[in-house]
């Protein structure tokens, strides 16, 4: 059996497929993006989909060039037609040793949350009652999942006790995303948290081995946790509170933080500048803010916020220049670089 890699481009999904699969293309870009591609696309001689149309829509909201693939060139088209229903029948009957599957899962729980994978911890047998020993398992169990023992009352600020981050003024000369940051080979450089929240949410669940990798780089922005304008203000305040928890980890560890600034509506101007430091360098993304007069609106807003609370020294402005009151601060500008590579026509 012999696995190739092909071009996205090169591959076309069967337009008659009956499965339906997006609700899992997400789950499955969690898997790559986690482990790597590791099951090949099956495809014919024309570079058609036999089977794996979740993996090609992962791989192409991944970005990624190339696939591995199995050409199935020794099944008539009929033999194709069989194994495309067969191979997608078969995950249907398939049934989980629920006491096999809740130990393995336990087992895993400190190094991955394989909620992002679809898996619930809903189980169906009665619990028994916790003696005291697992009681104080549990608990610390839960300290980890929150990070609680990062948590320094005495570093804080603020009526929702934002973690304090002293900053730095280090500008480096460019930004990678955290997402390629692991498979970077010159390290010359500052990573940014400019990329989905879910490429990123494995260093709030595992700060201290995520974090460590970092060490390698100059510097590194905070995570910029996402602030939706619909998103319940109670979600706001804890992505908030997770950036900043972060960043103050990392500074800890000894890493040069430039802390990222979020906000939303003015609403959230309530705790989204406390616990970022006065006079120092911040940055801020315009990765979006184009795409509406509202966003540019709500841009404006909190810059002047920013800047009458915070007073910058500098401003790491990444995404390309909009305009707005900055004040004095010197502005920094780092242009997104997977949008230059793609219009200069270079792979990423």
């Amino acid at each position: 059996m012999n696995i190739i890699y092909k071009k996205l481009d090169e591959i076309r999904p069967y337009e008659k497929n009956p499965r339906k699969n997006d609700e899992a293309v997400d789950l499955v870009m969690k898997s790559i993006d986690e482990f790597g591609f590791k099951v090949p696309l099956v495809i014919d001689k024309d570079g058609i989909i036999v089977t794996g149309h979740t993996r090609y829509k992962a791989a192409q909201k991944l970005r990624l060039e190339k696939v591995p693939c199995i050409i199935a060139d020794d099944l008539t088209d009929k033999q194709i037609k069989a194994f495309r229903l067969a191979d997608n029948k078969v995950s249907e009957v398939s049934k989980w040793d629920e006491k096999l599957l809740k130990e393995e899962l336990d087992d895993l729980s400190d190094w991955f949350d394989m909620e992002d994978y679809g898996f619930k911890y809903d189980w169906d047998e009665d619990e028994e009652e916790l003696d005291d020993e697992d009681k104080v398992n549990e608990r610390h169990r839960t300290d980890d999942a929150y990070n609680l023992g990062d948590f320094d009352i005495n570093s804080c600020e603020g009526f929702y006790q934002m973690p304090v981050i002293k900053g730095s003024d280090f500008i480096p000369s460019r930004f990678i995303g955290f997402n390629y940051a692991r498979s970077a080979k010159d390290k010359n450089c500052g990573v940014h948290f400019y990329v989905d929240d879910y490429q990123f949410e494995r260093v709030w669940n595992d700060p201290i081995t995520n974090i460590e990798k970092l060490k390698a780089f100059d510097c590194v922005l905070t995570p910029d946790f996402s602030l939706y304008l619909d998103m319940p203000i109670s979600m706001q305040i804890w992505n908030v509170y997770r950036s900043r928890l972060i960043g103050q980890i990392m500074e800890r560890q000894g890493l040069k933080v430039i802390p990222t600034v979020s906000w939303s509506t003015p609403e959230s101007f309530t705790f989204c500048f406390d616990g970022l430091p006065k006079r120092k360098t911040l940055s801020i993304s315009t990765v979006g803010v184009k795409r509406s007069d509202e966003a540019i609106l709500i841009y404006k807003q909190g810059v002047s916020e920013m800047v009458k609370r915070l007073t910058p020294k500098k401003i790491v402005l990444y995404g390309g220049m909009v305009e707005a009151d900055y004040g004095e601060a010197e502005i920094i500008e780092f242009k997104n670089e997977v949008t230059e590579r793609m219009k200069n026509g270079r792979k990423e």
